[in-house]
C-alpha cells in the first residue's frame, strides 16, 4: 500500500525527457514555469508545434488511468468475494510489500511504467479489496467504502478544478513542500508497519481520539495536494512531447495519489464512526 508519491518527481520527468534530446531542458517538471493555457484534462493534446503520432496527450494519460482503475476495481471485487477470511492477512501483507517494490521498481526505471503498472493496480486492488472488507464486517461500517468512493471522486473533482482556474499553481516551493510532507508521512507510515511487528503501535494514528482524527484530515490534504502534482506532471510531459509510453508513467502516479487518497478517507470515515 503506497502511501507518498513522489514517484512523479522532478528527476524522473528529467530521465524521461533525456531521450528526448533536452526536451524538457527549460520547461520540464523540475525546470522553470511553463506558460501559456491549461490544457490537464481539457481535451487539448498540448503536443508541441511538430506533429508526432507517438507523442505524450492528456487524452492518452486519461485512458492509461481509466484502465489502471478498472484493473484495480475488479480485483478489488474479486479479493474481496473470493478470498477466504484466513487469506485476508497473507494477501494485505504480501500485496503491501509487493506494491513497494513495484513502486521503487517504476520510479527508478520509469520505462517499465507499461509492463509494471498493470501489475501494480493488480497488486493494489487485492489490498483495497481486503482492506475494505475487513473495514465494512465491523459493526456500523456497512456500506462505508461506497462513502470513501464518492469522497475520492469528489477530492479529485474538486483538485482539478482549483488547478484548472489557477487558483492552485505548482510552484517550486509548492512541490518541495508537498514532497517533504509526503516524505514525512511516508515515513511514519513505514515505521508504524515495521514496529507493529514488535507490538509497538502509533496511537496517534490508528486510533480513534480527536487528535487521530485531526492527523487524518492533514494527510488527506497532503494527499490531496499531490493531485495537483499529478496534473502538473501530465500537462509537462504533453507539453514537451514526450514518447506516448509515459502515459503510462503519468497514470501510474495518479493511480498511487487515488490509492493513498480512498485508503486515507476510508480509515477517517471509519474513526469517525467509531466514535458514534
Amino acid at each position: 500500500m503506497r502511501t507518498s508519491n513522489p514517484t512523479l518527481s522532478s528527476s524522473a520527468f528529467n530521465r524521461l525527457g533525456a531521450s528526448q534530446g533536452g526536451a524538457v531542458a527549460s520547461g520540464g517538471y523540475g525546470g522553470g514555469a511553463i506558460t501559456g493555457p491549461n490544457p490537464v484534462f481539457t481535451g487539448e493534446s498540448a503536443a508541441p508545434p511538430f506533429a508526432r503520432t507517438d507523442a505524450f496527450t492528456v487524452e492518452g494519460a486519461i485512458y492509461k488511468t481509466g484502465a489502471l482503475l478498472a484493473i484495480l476495481a475488479v480485483a478489488a471485487l474479486a479479493a474481496g468475494a473470493l478470498l477466504p477470511e484466513s487469506a485476508y492477512y497473507p494477501a494485505l501483507i504480501g500485496g503491501v510489500i509487493a506494491g513497494l517494490v513495484l513502486v521503487v521498481a517504476i520510479s527508478v526505471k520509469p520505462n517499465l511504467a507499461p509492463a509494471l503498472a498493470p501489475a501494480y493496480a493488480l497488486v493494489e486492488g487485492v489490498v483495497i479489496g481486503v482492506v475494505t472488507v475487513v473495514i465494512e464486517s465491523q459493526p456500523g461500517l456497512d456500506g462505508i467504502a461506497t462513502q470513501a468512493a464518492i469522497g475520492t471522486i469528489g477530492v479529485l473533482a474538486v483538485m482539478l478544478t482549483l488547478y484548472r482556474t489557477g487558483v492552485i499553481k505548482v510552484t517550486q516551493r509548492f512541490r518541495m513542500v508537498v514532497l517533504a510532507a509526503t516524505g514525512a508521512i511516508f515515513l511514519t507510515y513505514l515505521a508504524s508497519f515495521v514496529l507493529g511487528f514488535f507490538g509497538v503501535e502509533f496511537g496517534f494514528l490508528h486510533g480513534n481520539s480527536m487528535l487521530s482524527i485531526g492527523i487524518s484530515v492533514v494527510i488527506i490534504g497532503v494527499a490531496a495536494l499531490n493531485l495537483a502534482l499529478d496534473f502538473d506532471f501530465i500537462e509537462n510531459a504533453a507539453r514537451a512531447g514526450l514518447p506516448a509510453k509515459t502515459e503510462w508513467y503519468a497514470a501510474f502516479g495518479l493511480l498511487v495519489t487515488l490509492v493513498w487518497l480512498y485508503l486515507e478517507i476510508l480509515r477517517l470515515l471509519a474513526k469517525l464512526q467509531s466514535r458514534d
